[in-house]
């Protein structure tokens, strides 16, 4: 439980920085769905409200706690990822959810924390100058059997965010070059197998279409076009909210979810992406700062791969938005609609608030 000394250490600057930018996300959903059935922008405010707490109860564990047993939460998430391969509900042409009573769930979305937990025991455990090999061998596979499970299903957008992950774990703890070649020769063995039997038709035109769009202009092509356009009218200050033509004629696909930046671009403007992104840069710079705040060497592995999660999908979806990047499906962290994905990226930063507020017990 929570302690009141604990609660003096939290930190409420991250909350606030948290709650601002799934505000901004739930303004411009708004703003890009209020013409369609579903409500989006009010689901998405109680999918906040339901993953602020979640945070609180997750931080009245000791995380060390999570860590000492995410052998077992990982094999619960093999079995549900597993599940929804057999019972998943096909949305966006993958089955990724599974449909309960009140609402769903993307046991994917979760993978990312289970796989964060277990990667800081591995890691944390060895105190070396470098990984050894069989640590490399360890995390690879523990991260190649729920990717290729998503893959499969196919949501190749969150498979490789578990990439990312396992990056930030083996950035943090060293590398030597015998382990530098394995990894790059599973990188090369899984990309080639991944393009010839796992990618469907349409990925693999995304991938050719990214740097000549205009060959295919109304299929592959058109929502990096029409999403260049966006950002493009928007000018210095933009079209004023709710008055995007792109958005509100409905020509930019995926405006709540995917290319939720495209219309922030295009009715702010770039002085509105500007704050946005200061914004989110104060809010990534926090996190990252934070790692040196942990008490053991399993906290600064948490902390370090939820930044660089929570950093590279920002980036690859801002990248993505203005077409220097593949269209992948990667939602923009906070911003984009998306229950799962809130509630996943509140519990990662919940974690950080977790090690945070208890560096100072027993020492």
């Amino acid at each position: 439980m929570v302690t009141r000394t604990q609660l003096n250490y939290i930190d409420w600057g991250l909350i606030v920085l948290l709650i601002i930018n799934s505000l901004i996300g739930i303004a411009v959903i708004y703003s890009s769905s209020h013409h369609l059935m579903g409500n989006y922008a009010f689901k998405q405010f109680m999918w906040l409200l339901v993953s602020l707490g979640a945070i609180f109860i997750l931080i009245s564990f000791d995380y060390n706690i999570l860590v000492t047993y995410s052998s077992y939460l990982y094999i619960v998430c093999l079995i549900l990822l597993g599940s929804t391969l057999i019972f998943g509900n096909l949305i966006s042409g993958a089955k990724s959810w599974i449909k309960l009573p009140f609402f769903q769930i993307q046991p994917s979305e979760i993978t990312k924390i289970v796989l964060i937990l277990l990667l800081s025991r591995t890691f944390s455990e060895f105190k070396g100058r470098s990984i050894k090999i069989i640590h490399g061998l360890t995390s690879v596979a523990a991260v190649c059997v729920p990717f290729l499970i998503v893959a499969i299903q196919p949501d190749l957008g969150t498979a490789t965010s578990y990439i990312f992950i396992l990056a930030g774990a083996v950035l943090l703890a060293g590398i030597n070059k015998k382990i530098l070649i394995l990894f790059l020769i599973a990188a090369i063995v899984f990309g080639f197998l991944g393009w010839n039997f796992f990618l469907k038709d349409y990925q693999r035109m995304r991938v050719k279409t990214f740097l000549f769009p205009e060959k295919d202009p109304l299929g592959v092509g058109y929502h990096i076009i029409q999403s260049k356009i966006a950002i493009g009218s928007g000018g210095l200050l933009g079209k004023g909210y709710l008055k995007g033509t792109q958005s509100q004629l409905r020509f930019l696909p995926a405006r709540h979810t995917d290319f939720i930046f495209s219309v922030i671009g295009e009715e702010f403007g770039f002085i509105g992406v500007a704050l946005v992104l200061i914004v989110y840069f104060l809010f990534l710079a926090r996190i990252f700062r934070s790692v040196g705040k942990a008490r053991d060497r399993a906290g600064v592995y948490i902390i370090f791969m939820v930044a660089v999660l929570l950093s590279s999908q920002f980036l690859i979806n801002v990248l993505m938005t203005i077409g220097l990047f593949p269209i992948t499906g990667i939602p923009l962290p906070f911003i984009s609609y998306g229950g799962s994905s809130l509630l996943t990226n509140s519990l990662a930063v919940g974690l950080i608030l977790n090690i945070k507020m208890r560096r100072f017990v027993n020492l």
